[in-house]
């Protein structure tokens, strides 16, 4: 199924902002009803009310969390959709680092427009380092 690149775009453009809006159930809906996030290789989270819990996780730990959509290109088997995540780990046991990581979703769409699956990717190590403060 070809898609059309300015709706994709403008789909993508709502799904930064559903990250930046603070509530994660806005991101739980960019998924179809059976679809599934998976971070870094990890079990996915299946269905709506696991994404909303995965969303809501990164926004307990960061209060300010911000979303950047750097860039988003169609492949061949899916589309991939690079963002910056920037914010305060200064939630429930934070200790106050910034934290700026980028990282790729490859979003593979559903019939419905929605996300169907995305498997999420971000460099593990240096996350941890920046959130715990570690200097190089």
């Amino acid at each position: 199924m070809q898609l059309d690149p300015t709706k994709l775009h403008n789909f993508a453009a709502r799904y930064t902002a559903a990250w930046c809006s603070r509530d994660p159930a806005n991101v739980a809906e960019f998924f179809s009803p059976g679809a599934s996030l998976a971070v870094n290789d990890g079990a996915p989270a299946v269905g709506r009310a696991e994404i909303t819990e995965l969303a809501r996780s990164f926004m307990s730990t960061f209060p300010d969390l911000t979303i950047v959509m750097d860039d988003l290109s169609v492949q061949e088997h899916c589309t991939e959709y690079h963002w910056t995540l920037i914010g305060t780990n200064a939630g429930p046991g934070g200790k106050g680092h910034r934290v700026r990581i980028s990282g790729v979703e490859k979003w593979r769409m559903g019939a419905d427009g929605l996300i169907a699956s995305s498997q999420g990717y971000f460099d593990a190590a240096e996350y941890q380092r920046q959130l715990h403060g570690v200097q190089e």
